[in-house]
């Protein structure tokens, strides 16, 4: 097959392509700072739960209401784009066609660092404050959401 072909060369990306995986970097780049956060605040929880317990907390308590104003704000904008774009709950949140795939890989990805470590701990530590830090990867979600109200692409609205 010759490269002048269609076959034989790579489809090149779009301007709004090149765009929509620099800001979901943005975004995962952020996400996987407050996972690293969570997992520095977890591990001193772990080893010395006496002690560092209440750091743990505070971080997993503020990161969890820092996503539920995340939420608020997705929410609102989505509303907004409702209006023109057919958009549902998993192309809103979980990218389901509506992100490219390496913009869900890195949004997704950070999710699931989120929730493992998250996971991770309270499994430790049964039955003690670091249970809280289940409720983080609500940020990470609604990073997920955000993106995606402001990036993705959704099939226009028939009415």
């Amino acid at each position: 097959m010759s490269a002048g072909s269609p076959k034989g060369r790579e489809r090149q990306q779009t301007v709004a392509e090149a765009r929509a995986e620099a800001e979901a970097d943005r975004v995962a780049r952020r996400g996987e700072r407050e996972a690293a956060m969570q997992a520095l605040a977890a591990v001193p929880a772990l080893i010395d739960p006496q002690d560092a317990v209440a750091v743990f907390f505070a971080v997993s308590v503020v990161l969890f209401l820092a996503g539920c104003a995340l939420f608020m704000v997705d929410l609102v904008l989505a509303a907004a784009r409702s209006r023109d774009d057919a958009m549902g709950i998993g192309g809103l949140f979980f990218l389901a066609g509506s992100a490219p795939t390496g913009v869900q890989r890195h949004l997704l990805g950070s999710l699931a660092v989120q929730v493992v470590v998250a996971v991770g701990a309270a499994a430790l530590d049964p039955f003690t404050p670091l249970a809280f830090g289940t409720l983080v990867p609500t940020i990470g979600l609604a990073f997920c959401g955000l993106w995606a109200v402001r990036h993705g692409l959704f099939p226009a609205r028939t009415s």
